[in-house]
């Protein structure tokens, strides 16, 4: 396999120093659900993102995982504005920005960028490349030296596409290549935060080798920081240095690499990573890690569980975990910065079982070979 398609060696963890360069504080985000006839009324709300508290530091990799519907997505949007919140607090660089208005956003829209997830959708058909990656220099008045044309050619150059595509249109162009231009979009400004929402969930694996180095060398050759949303745990695990987990729109445990892949405490995080596939190359060895399966799918957010909401699916759930919803905080064992929502927290650690950790009933008397009432 060529170096290109393999992924970089992952950036040892730097412990984070000084002020975050975004916080934020009971970020909420509720949809209006509106019914009613002739006369529409709110009749409910859904509830994607409700009361989160994170930070990212300068230069940082900040990764963001849950299961599809979990609000990764719409955190991503609020932290770059794309959305209004319901309610909390955005600080960039110690400046609320929660509710700034769009002059007020101006100042500091530059420097936060996004990628989207769809290489797609997100660039415009009947736009060349060079005006995609010049639009965002036109809109905030910055003419760099030589010109923004010279600009968007060393744009180019740089995420590995030809400068000579300038005057080319997305449809020319492949998905992995489309995505790289997205990069170059979002870097045209040098922004100081970039918001990766799921930048290579839509790409072949060999491409998103190719993109996630890219991403890694722009983040150590610029110093910018990143908050990288996905499902892909392994991916998460080589790109990030810290990490969050959501459930149904709450952050259940966030950490450092080693701590949460190695040393988890939540047990939504057991689960996810006992579902990371794993190839063994020996068919006799024997599966050192645990094993969990969960039963039944996400609770919806128009009625969320009451209480801790991931305890409809867990099996160490008790009464408390139905009336008090857990603070997410350092529990006893914990590495400093590692903080878990649960009342009940598992042991640290991702080896097997004495008994596996199965929920699903069908699932189980498949495996035992006997009916599912059983």
């Amino acid at each position: 396999m060529s170096e290109e398609l393999t992924l970089t060696k992952p950036q040892d963890d730097v412990p984070a120093s000084g002020e975050p360069l975004m916080k934020v504080e009971g970020l909420t985000k509720h949809f209006p659900i509106m019914g009613g006839f002739p006369f529409k009324r709110q009749v409910g709300a859904v509830q994607a993102v409700d009361g989160i508290d994170m930070s990212v530091m300068p230069g940082e990799s900040f990764g963001l995982v849950g299961e599809s519907g979990c609000g990764k997505s719409t955190t991503g949007r609020l932290l770059t504005r794309l959305l209004e919140p319901t309610r909390g607090k955005i600080s960039y660089r110690g400046r609320d920005i929660s509710h700034a208005s769009r002059k007020d956003m101006a100042a500091v829209r530059s420097e936060i960028q996004m990628i989207f997830q769809d290489p797609y959708s997100s660039l415009n058909p009947r736009q060349t490349v060079g005006s995609i990656i010049g639009n965002p220099m036109e809109v905030n008045g910055i003419n760099p030296p030589g010109g923004r044309e010279k600009r968007i050619r060393e744009m180019l150059e740089t995420v590995g596409l030809n400068p000579e595509h300038y005057n080319r249109f997305p449809h020319e162009f492949s998905g992995g290549q489309r995505q790289r231009i997205g990069v170059a979009r979002a870097l045209a400004l040098e922004p100081k935060l970039i918001v990766a929402d799921e930048p290579v969930s839509a790409l072949d694996v060999s491409i998103q080798a190719q993109v996630v180095n890219l991403l890694q060398q722009v983040q150590r050759d610029m110093g910018i920081a990143f908050v990288f949303i996905a499902h892909d745990l392994a991916i998460v695990r080589h790109f990030s240095q810290r990490l969050a987990v959501m459930y149904l729109g709450k952050i259940v445990e966030v950490g450092d690499r080693e701590s949460i892949y190695q040393r988890p405490r939540h047990p939504y995080t057991h689960a996810l990573l006992s579902a990371v596939p794993e190839a063994r190359l020996d068919d006799g060895e024997e599966d050192q890690r645990e094993r969990i399966r969960l039963a039944g799918d996400v609770p919806s957010p128009i009625n969320p569980p009451s209480g801790c909401r991931f305890r409809t699916r867990c099996w160490k759930a008790q009464d408390k975990c139905a009336t008090e919803a857990p603070p997410l905080v350092q529990i006893t064992g914990n590495a400093a910065g590692h903080l878990t929502a649960c009342h009940f927290p598992e042991e640290g650690s991702t080896t097997a079982r004495e008994q596996d950790v199965v929920l699903d009933s069908a699932l189980r008397a498949m495996e035992s070979g006997g009916p599912a009432g059983d």
